[in-house]
């Protein structure tokens, strides 16, 4: 009787579990990939009224974002708009400033889960993508493991472009000849950063090439620069570590551990010795004791070669070359800070460190991201170059902007004239923040007509290398999100929105819940900003906050006096806080005095130069000077003057953000 009803339990259970299965849920917008641009796309459709559904494959939002990455790549602050920055700005809540661009994971995380709990996204996690379904170009359901979406408009949110490739979406993957969009920076390079300085045996007997080659070694010949092939720049991890002995647990050895693996770390150490682990590692400090570490040098955490498959390889293939890279990278640790071909003071300075208890405490105190610098690229209604990037060609349906370096890590190690060389590292910089084309997040509208790819966007090699930091990643997730809510709505197709009623909305509206939107008035503002005698306009993108990339400075203390106006044009009359932007000069003014008129009386402020703080990847920081009441039209201002000066005043951004 009781096995009668036990099997009666269990085909219960099973038609249960079955039609679970088969469930076909339906949504406005479905988000695959919960990236940070996941997360912002799916917050954002939300709480413009849309029905929405993220599915994760894994079981932690935020991409690397919340995965290491916690020392930004940012370029210039000035292209950080929208969501985006809000996310900023909740980080420096949580530091307790208005932006904060160096953060722990876990507070990145919890930053994330906050997004989607705020606007009630439902999230499934752990579910990967097995099928597309089209009708035409239209797609009209997915299936991760067995579950079926129907969805208006779908958002390819992650690193790898799955969705996209499974619904037929054209893409690329590795370097264009430089040939085919007529650019100068991409296809194979042999450039002299993160490169072998020194001359290093390749071969596992010196001088022996019958010995066979150095693991991390490829066979690949040298090609005429500019070649175009199927390679793919480095992925590795960004590393999080703590030298807080309370919190640390220590680095020990890994299961599959080959020190045969780092024998050229150990040739590069024989002719130029190692002093400290800054010689390895781009060993960023986080808050609270912590790291983010980076590929530093000819070897280090990237590892070459090693990810070619990777873009398009099912998830089996993946998880093995992602085990790979988990046990190369803790097994690179564990070396540096026993084996005894590492100079003594490095092992000593490395074991200091450990794994943090509070960070991923569900893997083992490892991250659950692995950098994918580089997938799946889009070829869609149009495809950025590097044209865009240095400003020959310019977009005037812009969603977003870019600013940083047109950056490649190294794509492959091969053996040049008997020594060993790394090829592909490309960082070229210099220009200015440049717009990114509505038509780069759209396919090809014959292809598909209900997609947008805000990650996996339509770029070159070399052009990708530009665009592809998270904070863009998550203002063009934003602009996708709300394209889709205007496609939905107009009952049309993604490509076929008004594109300038989207730029106006998200200038309007852009923290997607209709709050009176901030005043930022850059120094080349014409329309807002006056100034009051000769002022020198000096370019650095490292310092500025602007979209121009540069800043006023006037070196005279005072003799004559001199001033820089910013007037905003206040929509809406209430309380502001005011921030001002203020760049370090190794010269600047102990003091800068500045007048604040709110209509009715100025009110003096001064910032002494010791109290402002500077975050580590860029050379200003945001002034606090106050709330005040200011009326609506044109009636107040904020004034930076050079009275009282003892060195060089700077005049940059002022910023009004309305109270809540």
């Amino acid at each position: 009787m009781k096995k009668q009803l036990f099997s009666a339990i269990a085909v219960i259970m099973m038609f249960c579990s079955c039609g679970q299965e088969n469930e076909v849920k339906e949504v406005d917008i479905c988000i695959y990939g919960g990236t940070s641009a996941g997360v912002i796309a799916s917050y954002t459709a939300k709480m413009e009224g849309k029905t929405v559904l993220l599915i994760e494959p894994d079981k932690h939002l935020g991409g690397m974002s919340s995965g290491g990455l916690g020392y930004t790549d940012i370029g210039n602050k000035y292209v950080v708009t929208g969501l985006s920055r809000d996310f900023y700005r909740r980080i420096g809540k949580h530091y307790g400033k208005l932006e904060q661009w160096i953060f722990e994971p876990h507070v990145a995380e919890k930053v994330f889960n906050d997004f989607i709990e705020t606007a009630g996204v439902e999230v499934r996690y752990g579910k990967k993508l097995s099928k597309v379904e089209k009708n035409g170009d239209v797609i009209t359901e997915i299936t991760v493991d067995n579950q079926k979406i129907k969805a208006k408009i779908f958002i390819d949110c992650t690193y790898e472009g799955d969705l996209m490739a499974k619904a037929g979406v054209s893409y690329t993957v590795g370097r264009e000849a430089n040939s085919v969009y007529n650019e100068t920076y991409n296809g194979f390079q042999m450039m002299d950063g993160h490169q072998f300085g020194v001359d290093i045996d390749p071969y596992v007997e010196k001088g022996n090439p019958e010995s066979g080659l150095l693991w991390g070694i490829g066979v690949n010949q040298p090609e005429p620069s500019g070649t175009g092939d199927r390679k793919v720049q480095a992925y590795n991890f960004r590393i999080c570590l703590t030298d807080s002995a309370e919190n640390r647990l220590p680095i020990e050895k890994p299961d599959n551990y080959d020190p045969q693996q780092y024998e050229l770390l150990v040739r590069l150490n024989e002719v130029s010795p190692f002093q400290s682990l800054n010689d390895i590692f781009i060993w960023s400090r986080m808050p609270n004791r912590k790291t983010d570490i980076n590929n530093r040098g000819a070897f280090s955490t990237d590892m070459i070669g090693m990810n070619w498959d990777y873009p398009e390889a099912d998830y089996a293939a993946r998880k093995q070359i992602w085990q790979a890279h988990t046990d190369y990278t803790k097994g690179l640790l564990y070396f540096v800070g026993n084996d005894p071909h590492m100079p003594e003071p490095v092992r000593t300075e490395m074991k200091k460190w450990g794994y943090p208890k509070d960070e991923y405490a569900d893997n083992a105190h490892w991250t659950h991201q692995l950098y994918i610098r580089e997938a799946r690229r889009m070829v869609g209604e149009l495809v950025m170059t590097q044209h865009h990037c240095e400003g020959r060609e310019v977009c005037t349906d812009a969603v977003g902007w870019a600013a940083y370096t047109m950056d490649s890590h190294n794509c492959d190690r091969l053996v040049v004239n008997g020594l060993v060389r790394n090829e592909g590292n490309v960082e070229i910089g210099g220009f200015p923040p440049y717009p990114i084309s509505y038509r780069a997040i759209t396919p090809q509208k014959q292809e598909v007509t209900n997609l947008l790819v805000p990650v996996c966007l339509s770029a070159s090699h070399i052009a990708y290398g530009s665009i592809r930091m998270e904070p863009v990643f998550m203002v063009l997730a934003q602009s996708a999100a709300t394209a889709a809510c205007m496609a939905i709505d107009a009952k049309t197709t993604v490509q076929d929105i008004d594109v300038q009623e989207l730029q106006n909305y998200l200038k309007n509206n852009p923290l997607a819940n209709n709050s009176t939107p901030e005043i930022l008035i850059d120094n080349d503002d014409t329309q807002a900003v006056t100034l009051d005698g000769e002022w020198q306009t000096l370019k650095d993108t490292h310092s500025s906050y602007g979209a121009a990339a540069d800043f006023l400075t006037d070196n005279s203390k005072g003799n004559p006096g001199k001033s820089v106006k910013y007037t905003p044009d206040i929509q809406k009359e209430g309380f502001y806080e005011i921030y001002v932007y203020y760049p370090l000069q190794s010269n600047g003014s102990t003091l800068t005095s500045i007048n604040i008129y709110n209509g009715k009386e100025t009110i003096v402020k001064t910032i002494d130069q010791k109290d402002v703080i500077v975050q580590g990847q860029t050379a200003g920081e945001w002034v606090y000077l106050g709330e005040y009441g200011l009326p609506e039209g044109k009636n107040g201002y904020v004034e930076i003057t050079n009275r009282n000066a003892d060195g060089a005043v700077t005049a940059d951004a002022v910023l009004f953000i309305p109270r809540k």
